[in-house]
């Protein structure tokens, strides 16, 4: 049986978009015949040498917290990882080392795979320099993101393989002069067993919250890139056109006091409902309250080349979805047919086509099915996990020729 070491940067408990994708393509690869465990990094670790099991998965931790000045810091950081992930392989023997993005993974798992002659598959989710700027904790064309930037191009050069999650981050490494045969898209998914039977609306819940018409959702994470002082904006122009309409924040994060005070002063607060963070298995009971679910992202970098994972999950809830016309976006929604698509960074552009989505009830069964079926067809984690074994196997011949060619 083939086994397969995913180098994480974090994993389950930890609830997150970057977790769930792990678990769906680790859950899948598993019902495919492969062997695979994880192995975390320092960064939300206590301590070393502890394996955990979470649904069936095992994942191994590296630790501790490291310190220093920045980059420094993350040199550190990844030696430890190194020594971390080197460990797992001793004990272990994989026979490919999978790292997934930030590129912190990457470059700890390229040191220990080159040491032991092990095939390296680096996949990107978002670039890490642009992910810093999305939430605000670095600044495009700073040092530590050219830095950043440099060692990704790196890591991608030296990888055996290479996976990206779209096509803007495909395109972005292809002007890098990154081989296209190096590169494999593999897109964001959906596991439908847990997200492909919704719930049906509690009236009562509804009623206890003051839901007597439409409901507009977001279900996230609050950062500036996400746009949701946007939505909270364009909420007293929806209301005049649909006075019954709601706007539902479930989540948290950095922005979030910052959208309380926005929302309270709102002429349309009373329109506006956060309920802040709730337990992963009670999302579900959320999503099902809402009629649309917005993603009003704001145009970046970050944002055209990265695709969302929202979207898709609300699509498979049978959820209308209204986004942003952003790169990231595109790759998911085709405006009046599978969701709506409005100018970015425009509260009034984002009012309109809520408006109208809305006022379209007679359209919004045709929509459903058609987000559905693109959910099932192009992004179900079960069928889009058998890309993963071409992978493989395209490293396991590429090793054994070389290796028979060093024979001869």
């Amino acid at each position: 049986m083939t086994r397969i070491l995913h180098v994480l940067d974090h994993s389950l408990p930890i609830h997150s978009g970057y977790t769930f994708r792990t678990r769906a393509i680790l859950k899948a690869q598993q019902a495919l015949g492969l062997d695979v465990r994880g192995v975390t990094g320092p960064r939300y670790n206590e301590g070393d040498e502890v394996v955990e099991e979470h649904e069936g998965l095992l994942f191994h931790r590296v630790g501790s917290k490291v310190s220093g000045p920045p980059v420094v810091r993350e040199w550190r950081e990844i030696a430890l990882f190194a020594a971390g992930i080197e460990k797992v392989v001793q004990q272990w023997r994989p026979d490919v080392i999978h790292a997934h993005s930030p590129v912190l993974c990457g470059q700890a798992a390229l040191k220990v795979a080159r040491k032991y002659g092990i095939p390296l598959v680096y996949e990107i989710r978002a670039f890490w320099e642009d992910a810093a700027v999305g939430n605000g904790t670095g600044s495009e064309g700073s040092l530590k993101y050219r830095l950043t930037h440099a060692l990704e191009t790196h890591v991608v050069r030296k990888a055996d393989a290479v996976v990206t999650i779209c096509e803007g981050l495909r395109a972005d490494l292809a002007t890098r002069g990154i081989p296209e045969d190096k590169i494999t898209v593999m897109p964001n998914g959906v596991d439908l067993a847990l997200f492909g039977t919704p719930l049906p609306r509690d009236e009562a819940f509804a009623a206890q919250l003051g839901f007597d018409g439409p409901v507009i959702g977001f279900i996230g994470s609050f950062y500036d890139y996400e746009g949701l002082d946007v939505l909270i904006d364009a909420m007293p122009a929806l209301v005049a056109r649909q006075p019954r309409a709601k706007l539902l924040m479930v989540g948290g994060g950095p922005r979030e006091e910052a959208l309380r005070a926005q929302a309270a002063a709102s002429p349309a607060a009373g329109a506006i409902h956060f309920v802040g963070r709730v337990p992963h298995h009670e999302v579900d009971r959320y999503y099902a309250l809402c009629d649309v679910m917005a993603y009003p992202r704001k145009k970046s970098r970050l944002t055209d080349l990265v695709t969302p994972l929202k979207p898709l999950e609300a699509m498979a809830q049978g959820k209308l979805v209204a986004a942003s016309d952003v790169g990231g976006h595109r790759e998911l929604v085709t405006d009046g047919l599978t969701g709506v698509l409005f100018t970015p960074d425009d509260a009034s552009a984002c009012a309109e086509s809520l408006a109208r989505l809305l006022n379209a009830r007679d359209e919004w069964e045709s929509y459903r099915i058609a987000g559905r079926k693109h959910v099932e067809t192009r992004h179900d984690w079960a069928e889009n996990a058998r890309r993963y074994p071409l992978v493989y196997q395209m490293l396991a011949a590429k090793t054994d020729q070389a290796g028979l060619g060093a024979a001869a």
